[in-house]
């Protein structure tokens, strides 16, 4: 009885908890049922679209990981920074923010547009299907081509909106998320058919479209923070100079590159992994696409946590109560997966029905039914190891997260997926089924790591 007390919170707690976690969380969800509403679009215009378009967004998905891993160092101290109350300790740490996305942006489009053609190719293997394989790379060269023009917007509204929600502005980026989505739903729907007398453009059109909705989205985060002074004292003056104080530099770079480092692994490393999946042909990079997709949306909620459990425990370690921060996180994490608990029922329960409305061939359904019931088994204790993870990272532990989190994916799931697709004739459902099974040991190595408690840090005590 004791022990179960010890996991739940007071009514206090689940107020403050979903006064951060709901907005996030409703921003997930809609930008994920968003993915799937494109990806259902593109589908119904054909397999070799859909494939082409999935091959490109792995290469999205590195770049936004790396943004996302790139600001986080920064988004540890900012977060602490707020919990201490000290505005320019957050301008600093914004500044060196816009330094980092700069860096990351450069970087990708010189690696992303010099290696396309080889960088496509790796996806593209033969099959017994009827797919084609020039199809294929021809949409993903036109696809690849509009949709890197999302990237600067995509990055600036990154360093906006990250800051707003570890200073405790949560709603506003879920209200731009929410217009976004509206822009990218329509304008997919005009462009991909050519509606309303506009060119049925296919791939290009959904491109076009999700550029359109990144931008409206930086617009509206942008101008909303800076017309709004008084609720973020920090962005007075932001602009007038972009020099970071040496000492804030050296944390945010101690701190941040093993997160830089690890989002681009980790990111890199589940792209391995899609690419090991690919040797079993063309029909599989589609129905893992369409698993992703739908799965996306249904552990976004636990994801929605994570962010929460950074967020709050990131401001009671800078504020400096360590033990209410030990005992809110226990609270945290058991919430996390009794909440993934229920979703992971329901997203059993639809698995077989979503893939139907898809415009591809059955194979590829039947695949895409089978990865999705093994991804809401998988559901449970990924959301606890990612619970663990944003507890670390909140305390600062960059080192441990990189080495349960990326280190774990390219020492254990890559070279099991590499081996048994290269040298066995394994076929892909168990091929998945057992790589997905090696992932669940991060969480026993995640709770390993929480119980020690190196963690329960305040890192701006002394800034």
């Amino acid at each position: 009885m004791e022990k179960t007390r010890t996991l739940i919170g007071d009514k206090a707690f689940y107020k403050r908890t979903f006064a951060v976690a709901i907005p996030i969380m409703i921003q997930n969800v809609i930008t994920n049922f968003v993915n799937l509403l494109d990806n259902l679009m593109v589908g119904q215009v054909g397999t070799e679209q859909m494939s082409g378009v999935a091959i490109v967004n792995q290469f999205n998905f590195i770049m936004a990981l790396a943004v996302f891993g790139g600001l986080a160092g920064a988004g540890i101290l900012l977060a602490q920074f707020c919990g201490k109350g000290d505005m320019e300790g957050i301008k600093s740490t914004i500044r060196a923010k816009i330094w980092i996305v700069l860096i990351i942006w450069v970087a990708s489009w010189g690696i992303v547009l010099s290696c396309q053609d080889a960088l496509i190719s790796l996806f593209l293997h033969e099959s017994d299907t009827s797919l084609s394989i020039d199809k294929t790379m021809h949409y993903a060269k036109q696809y690849l081509h509009v949709i890197i023009w999302q990237f600067p917007p995509f990055i600036f509204s990154q360093v906006y909106a990250t800051t707003l929600r570890e200073t405790g502005e949560t709603s506003l980026p879920m209200k731009a998320g929410i217009a976004a989505v509206c822009i990218n739903v329509t304008f997919n729907w005009i462009l991909i058919f050519g509606k309303l007398g506009a060119p049925k453009l296919g791939v290009v059109g959904a491109a076009i479209a999700t550029v359109m909705a990144r931008c409206a989205e930086c617009a509206i985060i942008v101008i909303w923070t800076h017309k709004h002074k008084e609720k973020n004292p920090y962005i007075e003056g932001l602009w007038s100079s972009l020099a970071v104080p040496r000492k804030i530099a050296k944390q945010v770079f101690t701190l941040g590159l093993p997160l830089l480092i690890n989002e681009l692994l980790w990111s890199t490393g589940m792209t391995a992994l899609s690419q090991a999946y690919s040797l079993r042909g063309i029909e599989v990079v589609s129905a893992e696409n369409i698993a992703m997709t739908i799965g996306n949306l249904f552990f976004c909620l636990s994801l929605a946590m994570g962010s929460t459990i950074s967020i709050i425990i990131g401001q009671l370690l800078g504020a400096g109560e360590l033990e209410r921060a030990r005992t809110e996180d226990r609270w945290l994490i058991a919430f996390s997966v009794s909440l993934s608990a229920a979703v992971a029922i329901v997203m059993a329960f639809v698995s077989p029905y979503i893939p139907r409305l898809y415009n591809t061939i059955d194979e590829v359904k039947k695949l895409a039914v089978t990865m999705l019931m093994i991804n809401a088994v998988c559901m449970i204790p990924n959301t606890f190891s990612n619970g663990c993870y944003f507890t670390l990272r909140a305390g600062g532990n960059t080192l441990i997260t990189f080495l349960f989190d990326s280190v774990f994916v390219w020492v254990v799931c890559v070279p099991l997926a590499h081996g048994l697709a290269r040298y066995t004739a394994m076929p892909i459902i168990p091929l998945y089924m057992a790589v997905r099974g090696a992932e669940a040991l991060k969480a026993l190595m995640g709770y390993i790591f929480l119980k020690r408690g190196t963690w329960v840090n305040n890192l701006v005590e002394d800034l």
